[in-house]
């Protein structure tokens, strides 16, 4: 019987993406900042509008992701630059709530709302981000077996990417989120709002910033 993804590459894929999927960038640094913004349900929520653009992208790397991206690199650049932009509109948005001559009290829109522009931000936030595009045009395909069906790899492949995507980003927003609970002081609230601004700033400029060379 043969197996749909080799052993070895797949033991070597899924040490690879443990580590990558740890090491801080755009979409944790985004789950840190909507966990403090938002609470705990945002922030998962918001995780799973990240995972939602990951298999955006596994289904771009079935249709011919690296054929894509070399033939349209512009297409792909204007992508990123508009999911970069838009991070760091939110940004400037959570610093022009701490510099207000009146602090707000922590707005009380509904839960639903809320969950849902953390699902929308989440997903362009990981479908703009110049790491997804690296791994799927530069990472994934070596570990793809072109002897064997690329269907099952890309599911196997895809099943473990989101899996250590998801304990990574609700780690880090949930110790986000740990942070809420302190809301309710103005002072800290000023803070905070200028700490989740710089944080989405700086996840801009990490989009950003892969788009000038």
């Amino acid at each position: 019987m043969t197996l749909p993804v080799d052993p070895g590459r797949f033991g070597a894929f899924v040490a690879t993406i443990a580590v990558l999927s740890v090491t801080p960038g755009p979409a944790n640094v985004f789950a840190v900042a909507t966990g403090m913004q938002r609470g705990k349900a945002a922030a998962l929520v918001g995780v799973l509008g990240m995972n939602a653009a990951t298999l955006v992208w596994f289904l771009a790397a079935a249709l011919g992701l690296g054929a894509l991206v070399t033939a349209f690199p512009a297409l792909f650049r204007w992508v990123a630059v508009g999911g970069g932009l838009y991070v760091a509109w939110l940004g400037l948005k959570a610093l022009s709530r701490a510099w207000r001559d009146k602090v707000e009290a922590v707005e009380t829109v509904t839960a639903a709302r809320s969950r849902r522009g953390a699902f929308v931000d989440g997903f362009t936030v990981q479908i703009a981000n110049p790491k997804a595009v690296l791994f799927f045009s530069a990472v994934l395909p070596p570990f793809l077996d072109v002897v064997r069906p690329v269907p099952p790899q890309l599911v196997m492949f895809g099943a473990a990417t989101i899996f250590f995507d998801l304990l990574a980003m609700s780690a880090y927003g949930l110790g986000g989120a740990a942070l809420a609970r302190f809301m309710n002081e103005a002072r800290f609230r000023r803070g905070f709002e200028a700490f989740v601004g710089v944080l989405l700033l700086t996840s801009a400029a990490l989009i950003l910033s892969r788009q000038v060379h």
